[in-house]
């Protein structure tokens, strides 16, 4: 079975920013210069002449289309959204308004001409593309191009430019579930955990951030400074999320029934997109008005969703669609975890074979790591835009949809 040792969980003292506000007092004499005013009364001078520019990379994807949707629905003086991705939707720019335009750009993080021409001319970079792969189903090289390289190329682009606001979509798992299966309990962003990753897309997340914190305050073309901050999703949630849709396929191809078998005690922290992208905005605007307070920081997405294990979250989310969950003994589960990697391996020379049960997902799914903290609030006001009972009326309303696609396909 997966280890689970629990650890005492003590807050950490805050020398590990220590750097950073070193980095921001240097800084300070240049606030007056920076602040750009609230979004409601834009500061003429320090902003594009008819509004802000964002850009979003990674914007077509999940995340993005709530981060689109969100900050044309509640940032006021924007001028133009401008939506960075491979893979593009084009009908996006249909949401365009009398006062925002959106912009659709194909390009690839990776490519730094394209990330650098798509930068020219903005106000904010938020910066959430990026390659969430657990699965093994992409190279590990590709990650840590797109993950870690495509970042070094938004970082450098903002420099160029002249940018002075980047806001950085990380991830939970930057910091656990580690592969020892020790618990992260209602723990904050100054709490003590043995951070250890083995999967590329951890271990890409942690240095991808790192570059994004450690270039907070460095000096931008035009002689200001790039000011940057970090933000932590636990599990996103919400319409659009494609490994939910996985989940309800493959339970209405056995005849209803989810899979299952994590112990009740397993809790684990879910966080609604359309908050998580509030979150966004929220430290955007703040990282205008007061960079030496939020530069350098990192936080913790939450809002109100229940604490429960995956596969206990996912069924709240399911049971109103008339599936239901059989649970398996842990060692089932562990085993078959096993036979898959056995069976991915012998099979690669020729095959791909991705299951979502691994040895690795097992070990997530298996160890607790829920957040409890308001730094969010504290920094910025943070507070839910939706609450649960909102998250989980748009994530099944959405949910909804999948049955009409199945009676089509069909």
């Amino acid at each position: 079975m997966v280890p689970a040792p629990v650890t005492e969980l003590t807050d950490r003292d805050k020398q590990r920013h220590a750097e950073t506000h070193t980095d921001k007092q240097r800084h300070r004499d240049t606030k007056t210069n920076r602040d750009r005013g609230t979004a409601a009364a834009p500061d003429p001078v320090n902003m594009s002449e008819n509004g802000l520019v964002y850009l979003i990379t990674g914007g077509c994807g999940f995340l993005g289309n709530h981060l689109l949707r969100v900050l044309l629905d509640k940032e006021d003086g924007l001028a133009e959204v401008r939506v960075f991705d491979k893979h593009v939707d084009f009908s996006l720019k249909g949401l365009s308004t009398e006062r925002t335009k959106v912009v659709v750009i194909q390009g690839d993080i990776t490519d730094y001409r394209g990330v650098l021409e798509a930068t020219r001319g903005a106000d904010v970079v938020i910066h959430s593309a990026s390659l969430v792969d657990v699965w093994h189903k992409v190279p590990e090289d590709l990650i840590y191009s797109v993950n870690v390289t495509g970042t070094e190329n938004v970082i450098k682009a903002c420099v160029e430019c002249g940018v002075e606001n980047l806001v950085y979509t990380s991830s939970m798992e930057v910091i656990g579930p580690n592969v020892d299966g020790y618990h992260f309990k209602r723990g904050n962003e100054d709490t003590e955990y043995p951070v250890k990753h083995n999967m590329a897309y951890p271990k890409s997340k942690e240095k991808a951030e790192k570059l994004v914190l450690e270039s907070n305050g460095v000096t931008v073309k035009g002689g200001k400074c790039l000011y940057t901050c970090s933000l932590r999703p636990t599990g996103i949630y919400g319409e659009g999320h494609l490994l939910i849709k996985d989940f309800y396929q493959q339970a209405a191809a056995r005849g209803g029934v989810v899979i299952g078998g994590i112990p009740e005690h397993i809790e684990h922290g879910r966080v609604y997109a359309g908050n998580v992208a509030w979150m966004h905005v929220l430290a955007a605007r703040a990282l205008r008005k007061n960079p030496q307070e939020i530069g350098g920081e990192a936080f913790f997405c939450y809002d109100d969703s229940p604490y429960k294990s995956y596969e206990d979250f996912n069924m709240r989310l399911l049971s109103a669609f008339n599936l239901r969950k059989v649970c398996m003994p842990a060692v089932v589960l562990w085993f078959l975890a096993m036979f898959n990697d056995f069976l991915r391996w012998v099979l690669s020379p020729v095959y791909n074979y991705t299951p979502l049960l691994n040895r690795y997902t097992l070990a997530v799914a298996s160890t607790t790591f829920t957040v409890q903290t308001d730094k969010a609030q504290r920094y910025f006001q943070y507070r839910p835009l939706y609450d649960w009972d909102q998250c989980l009326a748009r994530t099944q309303k959405w949910i909804g949809t999948f049955a009409s696609e199945n009676l089509k396909d069909s």
